[in-house]
């Protein structure tokens, strides 16, 4: 919320800077976004009074213009805006002048004729165009008569002033309004502040005879309205219109402007009808009923939800409660009769009816944190008595009443000692009911106890500890004591999870990945591809940001799919990505869904590139694989790690993909991205891998262990074998391994041969085995008693034929 600072000095007494006003306010209640004082850059912007006006003779949109800028002469400025016409006074930026964007104003000739500077539009001089009224948006803006030729305009329009945009918590509603933002000031300066009284005359009739109200309390709580006839509608005085655009509002008409102008210094939403346009004098809040609709004033459609609280007269629908009213009975040049609503909306009814059409109001912002019950019928009062003095309307007499239930003023018990122990102070009574006084609380003492009473309008506090945290940001954090913790310390570590993530990271991008991070939310065909549970279902939420993220992912790699496509497109073509997250599974039946830790990795292109040594290589299958295997090493996961093909996954290749097993038990898969699901997200050929992390995490480990290298002397034996095409290598390295004997140390395969010299149906396999005795020198008999024994096992169990 965008609040004025000399807005706010009309009514309290300061002597401090709107930055250092700003900088308090931020390290006292809310955050503070910017502070901006809209005339900084700008300088040389005058008002000018057009003397004439005519037809500039090479162009049939340009106007002569002879201006009074406040010198002795006038001055001759070309200008295009449709609208200027002699009589008016304008914006005019001299020569020399900077506008918005600092751009410079010089002397030209436009089309031949001579140009002494600029007549401007609201934009041209830093107006965002949301606040230009509508009737300027295309043109030059018309200031009021009385300005006087040759003066700065930034007073005028309410450039000098200083706005602060506060970032207002949502428990904090109070203070998206000027009185609140007032008092909490007027407690952290310790000044007292005088706010408006509203004293209405009634000059009308008794509204009971022309208004009936109809109201469901458990969906608006309070519910009033007033009705003003004769309203004359105009354009806003000047100083109202600064006050809505200073606060990023558009100004459209007096009473609208109103209506605004009253929620931004009271907090309390309202709206105006045209009453002349309801059907009969009935007016009902309820839910809406099936298949009703509602144009809105933005001219949009909507489907109306049986949730939604919605305003209507004996017909249909005309307001979408506390969001944004109806357009059948906007206020138009034709509206002589304005119904005034003021109300409190149950505040999640508003919440989700703004999120599930879209309108997200500053009413529906407002309505949703909550407004001050207490203050309902001054805001309404208040509207009325401006529509009487600003738009010359007659304020019929009395208050319509749907519904008036206000709530009780919270009572909470505090005591002198437990304020100081928690805040580690030595205040005394008098400062600590003082502090709470200047908030508006009612506060009784008895010996060390107090027992304050909370004003309705500050709905966040309900509970000590709300009362501490007031007395600590009024008393100062800055005047907090500073004290070392006492008791006994423990010692901070991370938990076995925590080291394993860690590792995790460390090892990936030591083997050349990325980390990425991607939403957990996701699509609904994204979310069930790349499945390791095919039975989960998927868990979509109720409100939405988009549809690209309606629902919780149960995979890791389409997310990594969408970062290597978002390098593609911009040209990057070699890209190896991992990502640590958690997936969710739910059960057919479950509301909520488990959470997995998963880790997973994608990469496309090139992992290790071209050099003067080795030419560059695309990744492929076996380089994924290696990946895998060295993680799964670093992570000291003890068990046989195992391979499987894997052709059922119709996202993945299904001649390149494999299941990860661990001691039978399958943790993931790994392989090449199926090229038509590739072709889908514009990448390239891209491998993937995918991990169960917390069954990782569960797995017992097998953690290293050191040991002295071998004094005494290896000796290895090669061994060429034909084997059939289905034999896979690990079935080998496994037979050797374990019928190798106690001095067999490794297995490495050195050779694989399926040419024209072997014959069909066979491949040719060869390895080194390496022997070795750590305690004494091996003797070449023990090593062939050994070599012999695995030659016969491969020739038994394989079907080998050793060459």
């Amino acid at each position: 919320m965008k609040i004025s600072y000399n807005w706010i000095k009309e009514y309290l007494d300061l002597d401090v800077s709107a930055v250092d006003l700003a900088e308090k306010i931020e390290r006292t209640s809310v955050e503070v976004d910017s502070v901006v004082k809209p005339s900084d850059g700008l300088k040389k912007i005058v008002v000018g009074h057009v003397l004439s006006v005519k037809a500039h003779p090479d162009s049939d949109h340009l106007h002569i213009c002879e201006i009074d800028v406040g010198d002795d002469e006038p001055s001759q400025i070309v200008c295009g805006a449709p609208n200027i016409a002699e009589g008016q006074n304008v914006i005019v930026a001299l020569p020399g002048s900077r506008i918005a964007d600092n751009v410079k104003i010089k002397r030209s000739k436009m089309r031949g004729v001579e140009s002494d500077g600029m007549v401007c539009a609201l934009q041209e001089i830093g107006f965002p165009e949301e606040v230009v009224p509508k009737a300027y948006v295309d043109g030059i803006y018309v200031l009021p008569a009385d300005a006087q030729p040759g003066s700065p305009v930034f007073d005028i329009l309410g450039m000098n002033d200083s706005l602060i945009d506060l970032d207002v918590t949502p428990n904090r509603g109070d203070m998206l309004s000027l009185n609140g933002t007032l008092r909490d000031l007027a407690a952290i300066y310790d000044r007292p502040v005088t706010l408006d009284t509203p004293h209405v005359t009634e000059a009308g009739e008794a509204i009971d005879s022309q208004l009936s109200l109809h109201v469901d309390d458990s969906l608006s709580p309070q519910y009033r309205m007033r009705l003003v006839r004769d309203i004359k509608l105009a354009p806003s005085p000047m100083w109202l219109q600064v006050h809505l655009w200073n606060a990023g509002l558009r100004p459209i008409n007096n009473v609208v402007d109103i209506t605004n102008y009253i929620m931004l210094k009271y907090g309390q939403p309202l709206h105006a009808f045209d009453y002349d346009k309801f059907s009969g004098q009935d007016v009902y809040v309820r839910t809406a009923k099936a298949g009703e609709t509602l144009t809105t004033l933005d001219e949009n459609d909507h489907e109306l939800d049986p949730t939604d609280i919605v305003i209507a007269d004996s017909q249909a629908p005309i307001a979408l409660a506390g969001v944004m009213g109806g357009l059948s009975t906007a206020i138009s040049d034709q509206t002589v009769t304005v119904a005034i609503e003021a109300a409190v909306f149950e505040h999640d009814h508003i919440r989700k009816a703004a999120q599930r059409h879209h309108l997200h109001t500053d009413a529906s912002q407002r309505f949703e944190r909550g407004v001050n019950q207490a203050g309902v019928q001054d805001a309404l009062d208040a509207a009325a008595q401006m529509l009487n003095d600003l738009a010359a309307g007659t304020v019929q007499t009395g208050t319509a009443v749907g519904s008036n239930h206000q709530p009780e003023a919270a009572v909470i018990p505090l005591t002198l000692t437990h304020v100081n122990a928690v805040l580690g102070t030595d205040l005394t009574m008098d400062q600590v009911s003082h502090i709470l006084e200047t908030l508006g609380f009612t506060v009784k003492v008895a010996g060390d106890d107090l027992t304050v009473t909370v004003p309705i309008r500050r709905n966040d506090i309900h509970i000590p500890a709300d009362l501490l945290e007031e007395i600590a940001r009024i008393y100062g954090y800055d005047n907090l004591p500073v004290t070392l913790p006492t008791g006994r310390m423990t010692q901070g570590r991370l938990t076995p999870a925590q080291r394993l993530m860690r590792a995790t990271r460390k090892s990936l991008e030591g083997l050349g990945l990325n980390q990425a991070i991607s939403y957990a939310l996701t699509t609904e065909d994204k979310a069930q591809m790349f499945l390791t549970h095919p039975d989960s279902q998927l868990t979509k939420l109720a409100w939405p940001m988009s549809v690209d993220h309606a629902v919780l992912r149960m995979n890791m790699v389409t997310g990594l799919l969408d970062d290597i496509a978002y390098n593609t497109a911009r040209k990057v073509k070699d890209v190896a990505l991992y990502e640590q997250g958690r997936v969710f599974y739910r059960q057919e039946g479950q509301d909520r869904p488990a959470e997995e830790e998963h880790i997973a990795g994608a990469i496309t292109g090139q992992l290790v590139p071209a050099a003067w040594n080795q030419p560059a290589q695309d990744v492929d299958f076996y380089q994924l694989k290696g990946i895998v295997a060295a993680y799964l090493q670093d992570m000291a996961v003890k068990g046989d790690v195992t391979y499987e093909p894997n052709t059922e996954m119709p996202e993945m290749h299904p001649g390149r993909t494999a299941d990860i097993l661990i001691h039978g038990h399958k943790i993931g898969f790994m392989g090449q991205v199926h090229p038509t699901i590739a072709k889908r997200f514009k990448i390239g050929a891209t491998y993937v891998f995918d991990l169960n992390l917390q069954a990782i995490i569960d797995m017992p480990k097998q953690e290293n262990q050191y040991d002295v290298i071998s004094r005494y002397p290896a000796i290895t034996r090669d061994i060429a074998m034909l084997v059939a095409d289905d034999v896979t290598n690990e079935q080998v390295v496994a037979l050797i391994e374990r019928r190798g004997g106690a001095y067999l140390q490794s297995v490495k395969l050195f050779d694989v041969y399926d040419g024209v010299k072997v014959p069909k149906g066979k491949k040719s396999l060869a390895y080194t085995l390496t022997y070795q005795d750590k305690h004494a020198t091996l003797v070449d008999d023990a090593v062939t008693q050994a070599f012999e024994k695995v030659t016969k096992r491969l020739q038994d169990e394989l079907d080998a034929e050793i060459r």
